[in-house]
């Protein structure tokens, strides 16, 4: 299904409103700029006016023509009052009037006189002559006197008096003209500086009219913008829905169609792997060999695309955790190096020392992407080698990366191919790769896996010169585990101490036998309490040597295996510390997390098979040896023991789980074994009735879980499937469909109970 296109705005219509918002902002532009020039000139203006007023205050001119005035007016009266009194001087009253004068003429003295007085060409002179004339008065007037006034000194002062009514006069009318000239003057100034500002302030008042009306256009053209952004947002949000309900709706059919072509195609591996182990006809090897093929293939291309729709989805996450390097590419490497070898080709590893031996990555995403990559250059090489080169590179920002090379000497590929290669559907157009099986998916997907943890994944190629793939991702080292630091235990050959917490009698008797074959000493628990009680026992116990590891079944009764777990870790060492390993058949993201986040070291798969837990045992401890006369286990890369537990599709019997099982039980144990579980697998189902009668899913969930994981173990993949659905899917599904989930895993349980005692597995 392909997402509705979001709606875009018309072609004309958007430059039109591009072209007319750009004109208002110039005009709006503009505007602006004459208002704050204008702004700026009314200012000058009044600052000018401002200065004009400050020096009238200043200089009060006309107060000091008036000051200047009243000089003149008490020297005539104290002329007057000495003329009275020339012949008989000394009175109160004539003593009153000079000190008036001399008050007045004080006055002349002050700055602001003196910058009046000094236009005048004689002032200084009569100044001079004003002052000699107090001088010589203070003698008989003063405010000191040094003796009486007599008629001749009073004559003498009145003659020396009446010397000064010319030049008074004549200072009195120069200042006067020049205090009215000021006057005019500045009155001229300020009344000039009132029309500017007036016309300033008109101006200004348009302008602010003209910014007004711009910025009122502006606010409805943002207003009309913003309206039509806001449809556009719904228009795309809508758009958004439809397309993220269109791909869910994608999405769950994909679910749905892998789901349903997964259960034929289990029934169809199940029953050919049964021809195929008592062929009538000779050529039926060959025939079931290739419809074998067939279904591979198609298992592939499902799970290629669940991948992909997951990716797309952006609902795949990753689980980063640390990982041995060394290991993971040994284990890549041992799965492919049967078909390399097939096809006469070297596969080498090429590992820089210098990388850190731990590293903090998704191991199952890095191993998805090299397997295809290698897997691609198997698959297109004929003759020569095919490298693995590991190393450490700096980027550009200087980060440090994990890098990757598989360069191979197939048949290579031009420009325009290596442009297409990690389309979806894309091969390469020579015939020679349309040849080859393939999906066209993988590169795609390892392409997206590698972005996902933030690297990237590119191609270069040579036709008839081979390809190198590089692929690299963010290098972050992780701690040494502990258990890795420790060179003595590496070597040890001796027996582990185990403890093995499973609710199943089934799956305890499976790994207590597993762990005997590889030469180890196994303790069982029922549930979580138990373990921890019973480590605490071991550990207080000086006899009994302590656990080295606790293999932890994640859903148990009482207490579950995460919570044994976190309440493991905070006890004090060394009981704290021991290696814990969970063991779980459940496929979702958030368990492993669950686990990780609770101190779990390592989330091991169920079923766990011998070259899982030795591998395991590898990791954690070494490299422990089998006890002595224990049988030989196979090779990490036996295809036996592969098939069943890393690709092949689950039908009712895995052969290869089976022979696992015979070689661990005997010939005495496995009826037993067998018997006991399927006696258990049909009382499950009858509570599931039971549960399903009473609408209880989550008792018809635990019912489906104590199924699942000892099936998985006793090689039983397709009832361990159907249990696996309904402690899926308990939850989710209807009634009617949850009913005929539990009628298939009832016919499922019973075609496997016949198919088994065909098999010599039953009493």
């Amino acid at each position: 299904m392909t997402p509705p296109a979001p709606p875009a705005l018309s072609v004309a219509t958007r430059p039109a409103n591009d072209a007319g918002a750009m004109r208002l902002s110039v005009w709006f532009s503009i505007t602006g700029l004459l208002l704050l020039a204008t702004l700026l000139a009314a200012a000058f203006v009044q600052a000018r006016q401002y200065t004009l007023l400050n020096l009238t205050v200043q200089h009060q001119d006309d107060y000091l023509a008036l000051n200047l005035y009243q000089v003149e007016i008490e020297y005539l009266r104290l002329r007057e009052q000495l003329r009275k009194e020339v012949d008989a001087p000394g009175s109160p009253a004539l003593q009153l009037r000079y000190d008036i004068f001399v008050s007045r003429v004080a006055l002349m003295h002050s700055d602001r006189a003196q910058r009046l007085l000094t236009y005048g060409e004689d002032a200084e002179a009569v100044m001079q002559t004003v002052d000699s004339f107090v001088r010589r008065a203070d003698l008989y007037l003063g405010s000191d006197p040094r003796g009486p006034l007599s008629p001749q000194a009073a004559a003498a002062l009145l003659s020396a008096l009446e010397t000064l009514d010319g030049p008074i006069h004549q200072l009195m009318l120069e200042a006067s003209h020049r205090v009215a000239g000021r006057v005019t003057e500045r009155q001229a100034q300020v009344r000039h500086h009132n029309r500017i500002g007036l016309a300033l302030t008109a101006f200004l008042l348009a302008a602010v009219l003209l910014f007004a009306g711009i910025a009122l256009r502006q606010m409805r053209s943002l207003e009309e913008r913003r309206r039509r952004q806001a449809e556009l947002a719904d228009q795309l949000r809508d758009a958004r829905i439809e397309a993220e309900a269109a791909n869910d709706a994608k999405s769950e059919f994909l679910a749905d169609m892998s789901h349903e072509l997964r259960t034929p195609l289990h029934g169809l591996l199940g029953m050919l792997s049964l021809v195929k182990d008592s062929p009538r006809d000779p050529r039926a090897t060959d025939w079931l060999g290739a419809a074998d093929d067939s279904a591979q293939h198609l298992q592939r291309l499902i799970d290629d695309i669940i991948d992909l729709s997951k990716l797309e989805a952006g609902t795949l996450t990753l689980l980063p955790a640390p990982v041995d390097l060394a290991t993971l590419l040994r284990e890549v490497l041992a799965l492919l190096q049967p078909l390399a070898a097939a096809k006469g080709l070297s596969l080498r590893l090429d590992s820089d020392p210098a990388l850190p031996a731990r590293v903090q990555i998704d191991a199952t995403r890095v191993r998805q992407v090299l397997y295809n990559l290698l897997a691609n250059a198997i698959k297109f090489s004929e003759a020569g080698a095919i490298v693995l080169r590991a190393r450490q590179r700096i980027d550009a920002d200087g980060v440090p990366l994990l890098a990757f090379d598989v360069s191979d000497t197939g048949i290579g590929m031009d420009g325009d191919t290596v442009l297409r290669l990690f389309r979806r559907f894309s091969r390469a157009d020579d015939p020679r790769a349309r040849r080859q099986d393939g999906s066209g998916l993988g590169l795609a997907i390892s392409r997206k896996l590698a972005r996902l943890m933030g690297g990237d994944l590119q191609a270069q190629s040579t036709p008839g010169a081979g390809s190198v793939f590089s692929f690299w991702c963010p290098l972050r080292p992780a701690a040494e585990s502990p258990l890795t630091q420790a060179p003595a235990l590496a070597t040890a050959a001796r027996a582990l101490q185990v403890l093995v917490a499973e609710d199943h009698p089934v799956n305890q008797r499976y790994m207590a036998a597993l762990l005997a074959r590889l030469g180890h000493h196994a303790t069982v628990v029922d549930n979580g309490l138990e373990a921890l009680q019973t480590l605490q026992a071991r550990a207080a116990g000086a006899a009994v040597p302590a656990f080295d590891l606790v293999l932890m079944d994640v859903h148990m009764p009482v207490m579950d295996g995460v919570d044994a777990a976190a309440a493991l870790r905070a006890l004090p060492p060394p009981i704290g510390q021991v290696c814990v390993v969970a063991l779980t058949a459940d496929v979702y993201g958030d368990t492993r997390e669950r686990c990780l986040a609770a101190g779990i070291d390592e989330v091991a798969s169920k079923p766990m098979s011998s070259v899982a837990l030795r591998a395991l045992l590898e990791r954690r401890f070494g490299n422990p040896v089998a006890a002595p006369g224990t049988p030989g286990l196979p090779a990490l890369d036996s295809p036996a023991d592969r098939s069943g537990h890393s690709g092949e599709l689950p039908g009712l019997l895995d052969t290869a789980t089976l022979h696992t099982v015979r070689d661990l039980m005997g010939p005495a144990g496995v009826p037993t074994l067998y018997g006991g579980f399927f006696a258990q697998a049909e009382d499950a189902a009858r509570r599931m009735r039971d549960a399903l009668r009473d609408a209880d899913t989550e008792a018809l969930r635990r019912c489906a879980h104590t199924v699942k994981g000892a099936a998985l173990n006793l090689g039983l993949p397709a009832l361990a499937q159907a249990a696996s659905r309904l402690n899926r899917e308990a939850g989710t599904l209807a009634a009617p469909h949850l009913a005929l989930a539990v009628q298939r895993y009832e016919e499922i349980t019973a075609a496997t109970r016949t198919l088994c005692e065909g098999e010599g597995l039953l009493p």
